[in-house]
């Protein structure tokens, strides 16, 4: 008959599988402002160009979606612009190049390179262990966990201005920082965090 593993030895290998646990993050949305300092004909763009989305009379934005890279912005009359959905920066550019595209269509010449402002990144990875989501409820402080409505536990991490979405199965959403690195850095002081309290 097989011996059932002692707490010391379970506990050993628990901590073997935290050590061992990898952690990754990939960023999956950017969100940015710009301005492209200049006024917009919204119903002009709305009636010409068919990947328009405009109802001035529930909200005063028109909605542009590009198919590559797959983006979606919206353009205010004053010229100023929030896209998301882009993966990278370098993506990001690639949107608001082809926004600039498409006005030319209907005869507005942008001049100036819009500046862009990194207002949130989103990033989703794993911290490489599972989680008893219950226990970390108690145990953290500023969070929220209301399984019945949504099996993922919010966490923000007030230093590192970042707000976490953790899943029992170590699955990681990270939402808040306004670089990579920052991101980066985010995950790694939320896994000294969690290690402890293993």
């Amino acid at each position: 008959m097989a011996k059932k593993p002692t707490k010391k030895a379970k506990k050993a290998s628990k901590e073997q599988e935290v050590k061992s646990g990898e952690t990754d993050l990939q960023i999956v949305n950017i969100v940015v402002s710009s301005s492209l300092e200049h006024s917009i004909p919204l119903e002009k763009m709305a009636a010409t160009l068919s990947n328009t989305e405009y109802n001035p009379e529930q909200f005063p934005g028109l909605v542009i979606r590009i198919r590559d890279p797959k983006t979606s912005a919206l353009i205010f009359s004053s010229g100023k612009i929030v896209c998301t959905g882009a993966r990278s920066i370098q993506k990001v550019e690639e949107s608001i190049q082809k926004i600039i595209e498409s006005l030319q269509k209907i005869g507005i010449k942008i001049t100036i390179k819009p500046k862009i402002t990194i207002q949130n990144m989103v990033g989703a990875g794993s911290i490489g262990f599972p989680l008893n989501l219950n226990m970390l409820a108690m145990k953290l402080p500023n969070t929220e966990y209301e399984p019945e409505q949504f099996p993922g536990l919010v966490y923000k991490l007030i230093e590192a201005k970042a707000t976490f979405l953790l899943f029992s199965n170590g699955k990681v959403v990270c939402t808040g920082t306004k670089s990579e690195e920052d991101a980066r850095a985010a995950l790694s002081k939320l896994v000294v965090i969690l290690k402890k309290l293993q």
